[in-house]
């Protein structure tokens, strides 16, 4: 028998919509509105809001947390300094391959919280458990709360107008990439200045039974709802890479656009998969992360191959789709470290040529290539 999908607590309000849904990782997850186009857009050129509720939430408590991430993650958990600042890293195995990217929020010396993929929740929390044996560390999931994401130019100022004036103040003080506990009137809230579109915004951890409401008022706000559809190309054109397409456990951080995650220093940190990824830095590159531009019409895809001037084989997009802004196609790709310039991909028989530059394509609205 087929296991159930989840749903998340704003599922009813999704339906009530319109929304298109789709089987995300197991949950009931709206793709669209109407109009994918449009809602990318409306993120690009105002505000809108996301489900992300199926994100998994775990909790680190407990005197041996920072010891805990100092080996657990790849990125140097010694940058977080003051209290909800939030830290970017790999999850990685002894080869060096990616089991997951997430965000880590420092909140207090003996309280740190994880924010990790939906797709890879089952084997991030054995893994995450597994290594955290032999540390003085307590490790909770949070599935009693729900995630609610506010992006675009106009989302922070929308957003507000939709707290209590103490939540609103707290919200208006945070910094990027920091975040901060709100205790409102209707339970605990945790709210981050982080994002995934290449915009600025909030996201919203609250108790699942407040979720209905706050995604009410925020649509009070004149904030339309989003689906995934545009979470995965606003993403792509923010050069924002995505598990499981871009990076998975075969592939390191190096070749995978994200070597500026990883702290070298200090040298001491022996962090899980050091080893293999020192070896790799010490080799001649097999491979670089790139972006690529169709200047012709045409679509790019998922794992099409790439060629060179004479047809052969040097590389694959790993993310490809339209770019609404640039009104061209775009990817994400790995190819071979000697291509430069340009590449190709055959369209039943016809080469095409793609530009390869350097993401971000789009950040806050705006082209940032030629």
């Amino acid at each position: 028998m087929a296991e159930m999908t989840k749903r998340t607590a704003l599922y009813e309000q999704h339906v009530k919509q319109g929304a298109k849904i789709v089987d995300f990782a197991g949950w009931d997850m709206p793709l669209h509105y109407g109009s994918q186009i449009a809602e990318h857009r409306q993120v690009r050129e105002d505000a809108g809001m996301f489900d992300v509720s199926h994100m998994t939430v775990v909790d680190l408590h407990g005197a041996g947390c920072r010891d805990f991430l100092r080996r657990l993650l790849a990125n140097n958990i010694d940058r977080l300094k003051q209290a909800g600042k939030a830290l970017y890293s790999c999850m990685l195995n002894e080869q060096g391959g990616i089991i997951d990217d997430l965000i880590t929020f420092y909140l207090s010396d003996d309280h740190y919280r994880l924010v990790v993929n939906a797709a890879t929740r089952d084997k991030d929390l054995a893994w995450i458990n597994q290594q955290g044996e032999g540390f003085d560390v307590q490790i909770q999931e949070r599935d009693d709360v729900a995630m609610i994401a506010v992006q675009g130019p106009q989302a922070r100022n929308k957003a507000r107008q939709a707290m209590d004036e103490p939540t609103a103040a707290i919200a208006a003080s945070l910094g990027p990439f920091f975040g901060a506990y709100c205790d409102t009137s209707h339970g605990r809230f945790f709210i981050s200045r982080t994002g995934y579109t290449g915009e600025d915004g909030y996201e919203i951890i609250l108790p699942q039974q407040q979720a209905k409401r706050l995604w009410q008022d925020l649509l009070s706000a004149g904030i339309k709802p989003i689906g995934l559809g545009a979470r995965d190309t606003l993403r792509l054109e923010a050069g924002m890479a995505l598990y499981g397409t871009d990076m998975d456990e075969t592939t390191s951080p190096l070749v995978s656009g994200l070597g500026w995650t990883v702290a070298w220093e200090p040298a001491e940190r022996d962090f899980i998969g050091r080893q293999a990824l020192e070896a790799e830095r010490a080799s001649p590159p097999t491979a670089q992360f790139v972006g690529l531009v169709m200047d012709d019409r045409g679509m790019l895809r998922n794992h099409q191959a790439l060629l060179d001037d004479q047809g052969q084989a040097v590389g694959e997009i790993t993310s490809g789709s339209f770019s609404p802004v640039i009104g061209k196609a775009i990817a994400l790709a790995r190819i071979r470290p000697d291509v430069d310039g340009h590449c190709y991909i055959d369209n039943r028989g016809k080469q095409q040529r793609l530009r390869i530059v350097k993401p971000p394509f789009v950040r806050n609205g705006k082209i940032c290539i030629d």
